[in-house]
């Protein structure tokens, strides 16, 4: 910002309950009471419910004698199905809040349920997705994702706890990270950024470029996990107060378009837009390479490159399973409006970034 700016911004706090640390997860049934809530219902993926034995006796006191329900249909991308399967289940069993564990396809579910019975969420997040930090919520149907913004989809409550990812592969953690990454990037050029959301992204980044190498080193280390929650949720705080960019854009397309999976499809693609995008926001591109660790000497879509590799996180589209014809019509099909920078929002850049990404 230059001397001479006066900043001014505006964006609204919302209530909201955060603990992170080992062992927040325990704390599950104090806090469904803190919200006045007796028949909690918990929402899960498939697989999970197996292994949510503590969770369950946490909310055991906090529940009616037959127990915390569990419904653990939740799929990536959150399809329109799924959801009309978890309301339904939800006003079955007549719960009063909703526990959301496992990443963003457990919480996106929880959202839009929440769209519709309008319950309060507690989140227990178990990668570094982010969305229990956010408004935003989305849909898949007949292959086109849509997504919002309302504010009562936000969970209310957000448990933290290492201890729930000690057990989730490394490569599946960097990737769910770079998800992350990608939320505090697009902050630093989105339109509506604020000072707050600048220096909340640029630290995101810096954090997550420290933990997520650590994470693939040691998988059941403690400390890198839990620095990797402070990145994401600090990454997922910026994209709360800024609009999305050109990179959600095209994940929304191709995820929706090809059931492609979430977090390696942000990891892949997000080296190829802030390539794009360089040339156009260089300020922004200036604390993406300060919080990489990188000078200036080494373009940020090049840092993000080379920590994939380190990631071990080295794929293309191509690898995913598209072909060049599948990026024809992704590119046709992507929406550009009302993005920044709309000089360089072609169909015929979006093809050279997809290309790029397809070729790896």
């Amino acid at each position: 910002m230059n001397a001479e700016e006066v900043p001014r911004f505006q964006y609204q706090c919302r209530g909201l309950r955060v603990v992170l640390g080992p062992g927040a997860a325990l704390g599950l049934g104090e806090e469904v009471e803190r919200l006045g809530c007796r028949r909690a219902a918990v929402l899960t993926t498939p697989g999970r419910a197996a292994t949510l034995g503590p969770l369950l006796d946490a909310l055991a006191g906090s529940t009616a004698d037959t127990g915390a329900p569990v419904w653990d249909g939740a799929r990536v991308h959150v399809p329109r199905e799924v959801v009309d399967s978890a309301v339904a289940w939800t006003r079955s069993v007549r719960a009063d809040a909703l526990v959301a564990v496992g990443g963003g396809s457990a919480i996106g579910v929880a959202k839009a349920v929440v769209l519709e019975t309008g319950l309060p969420i507690l989140a227990v997040p178990t990668t570094y997705s982010g969305s229990e930090m956010t408004s935003i919520w989305g849909i898949t149907d007949e292959e086109r994702k849509e997504t919002g913004r309302n504010p009562r989809v936000a969970p209310r409550t957000v448990l933290y706890d290492p201890l729930l990812t000690l057990d989730l592969p490394a490569r599946t953690s960097a990737a769910s990270g770079m998800n992350a990454m990608a939320h505090a990037v697009e902050a630093l050029y989105a339109p509506d950024r604020s000072p707050v959301a600048a220096l909340l992204a640029e630290e995101a980044i810096r954090v997550l470029a420290g933990a997520l190498p650590r994470v693939v080193e040691a998988p059941r280390s403690i400390p890198p996990r839990s620095e990797a929650f402070l990145g994401a949720h600090l990454a997922a705080q910026a994209l709360e107060m800024t609009t999305m960019g050109l990179h959600h854009r095209l994940c929304h397309v191709l995820g929706g378009m090809f059931d492609l999976p979430h977090a390696r499809l942000h990891a892949l693609l997000l080296p190829h837009v802030v390539a794009y995008q360089a040339e156009a926001a260089p300020e922004a591109m200036a604390r993406v390479g300060r919080g990489l660790g990188r000078g200036a000497e080494v373009a940020p879509g090049g840092a993000l490159h080379a920590l994939n590799a380190r990631l071990g996180l080295q794929e293309s589209l191509k690898d995913l399973g598209l072909t060049r014809e599948d990026l024809d019509r992704a590119a046709a099909e992507s929406p550009l409006g009302n993005l920044p920078h709309p000089e360089r929002m072609t169909p015929e850049g979006i093809r050279g970034i997809l290309e790029s990404a397809w070729e790896g």
